[in-house]
């Protein structure tokens, strides 16, 4: 320690010391920002392959459910004469969701909540078929049982099924934003590595030219030349990568969300008004009101606010967030659509309420389930037409997500290996600068 010591109170030896730190901040910056970028990038990786993906797939879990429960009731109320089309779409639905279960638990690694939700519906989702079946065969026998296993099956939907669907949805979602988040945030260690090993080379030049008055050392000029490229690509590359995920989020994902919501709302609200024919008033709220038109009323509040039809979305209603957030007439002109629609779906069922509470339960029943392209149009047609405006509204809003996205993590690109092979280049240019005077004192 004496002899080192000793070493550095010469100049060579203060000299070497210089060469020595200067090499390893430049090594340091390299390694850090290496590690970072490559943190951030496969932060990016998950939005884009997985998060992001997974959350759509409990969208669509949740989704399939509710359109599910929506087509059984409709397949209820036709009784004998049940189209087969409503058949083969609540079996598809159900279909999917039970293979989107499978994916999701082999997909959703350490997620505690999500494997307990998967759990749930995987176990309720048995007792939910078997009683829509049951429904099924009491109902094409006539017997009155039937609306009663059909509103038990709902009810079942409702408080199990639909709710940890919801759940899993939530911490999917939640992982999404996690997983954005750590894309997103600024490496901090690296711009400071950066800074203090530019410091120190920009010190190394100055402590040179007062003690030698040349102007340049070529060496230690190389090094700084590639720590402060090393250093603008990372600033410039993290903001562009920033950006750009900023804007997935923002005009993609958002979107999708908000989307994702208003067409599950739209199938309860469906759902809700096929059980309202179905139950006759026998389930009423605490103030003696029908509880599915209550719930139908609800959830069209939710969809587009406390208007009566005049088709002007609440702020703050999904479809009024949706068309908020909507970019271009590409986006938004899917969401002005389902607007449309779901004010005509409102006028139409206010004709089916008021031919029901008159007792015309026939005319009622044809409002709301009757063939596409009748004369004063059915509830069903206005639904299909909702349904369609939204399933093209999160088609276009998935694919701007995923050009932003794209775009976000092709900022990373090449950053790690590029800083980590300036930053050896670098250290290289440093030391061989320090031997240049160090080759003076021999």
């Amino acid at each position: 320690m004496e002899r080192l010591a000793d070493a550095a109170t010469t100049e060579p030896g203060r000299l070497r010391v210089i060469g020595a730190v200067l090499a390893a901040l430049l090594v340091a910056f390299g390694a850090v920002t290496a590690w970072q970028v490559a943190d951030r990038s496969s932060a990016a990786d998950a939005v884009i392959d997985r998060s992001q993906p997974l959350s759509t797939d409990a969208a669509d879990i949740y989704r399939s459910l509710a359109d599910a429960d929506t087509a059984a009731a409709a397949g209820f109320l036709a009784g004998r004469d049940e189209p087969r089309t409503v058949r083969q779409r609540y079996e598809k639905d159900i279909g999917v969701a039970s293979e989107l279960l499978v994916k999701a638990a082999a997909d959703t690694g350490g997620s505690d909540s999500a494997r307990e939700q998967i759990a749930r519906l995987n176990q309720q989702l048995p007792v939910y078929t078997g009683l829509v079946e049951s429904a099924r065969a009491a109902g094409r026998q006539g017997l009155p049982l039937g609306g009663a296993y059909l509103r038990y099956a709902s009810d079942r939907m409702r408080e199990d099924l639909l709710p940890a669907a919801r759940a899993l949805y939530e911490a999917e979602t939640g992982r999404l934003r996690s997983d954005y988040a750590d894309a997103k945030s600024w490496p901090w260690a690296a711009l400071t590595t950066g800074v203090v090993a530019l410091g120190a080379l920009g010190w190394a030049q100055r402590r040179s030219f007062l003690r030698t008055n040349r102007v340049f050392n070529h060496g230690l000029l190389a090094g700084t030349a590639a720590g402060a490229v090393v250093l603008l690509w990372l600033t410039v590359g993290h903001a562009l990568a920033r950006a750009d995920l900023t804007d997935s989020y923002e005009n993609g994902a958002r979107s999708l969300q908000v989307l994702s919501e208003a067409r599950i709302a739209s199938l309860q609200a469906r759902g809700d008004e096929s059980l309202t024919l179905v139950a006759r008033g026998a389930v009423l709220t605490p103030a003696g009101d029908d509880a599915y038109e209550a719930s139908y009323r609800a959830g069209m509040r939710k969809l587009i606010g406390d208007g009566t039809g005049s088709g002007e979305p609440a702020p703050d209603s999904l479809l009024g967030r949706a068309r908020a957030l909507a970019d271009g007439a590409k986006g938004r002109d899917p969401v002005l659509a389902a607007i449309h629609d779901i004010a005509q779906w409102q006028q139409r069922h206010g004709e089916a309420r008021a031919a029901d509470v008159g007792g015309y339960y026939g005319q009622a029943l044809a409002k709301v389930i009757g063939e596409k392209g009748s004369a004063k149009g059915s509830t069903g047609e206005s639904f299909d037409q909702v349904e369609s405006a939204l399933r093209g509204a999160l088609t276009h809003e998935e694919d701007d997500f995923r050009r932003a996205a794209e775009d976000g993590r092709g900022a990373f690109t090449g950053l790690a290996a590029g800083a980590a092979v300036l930053a050896v280049l670098g250290a290289t240019g440093a030391v061989l600068g320090i031997g240049r005077r160090l080759s003076e004192y021999r």
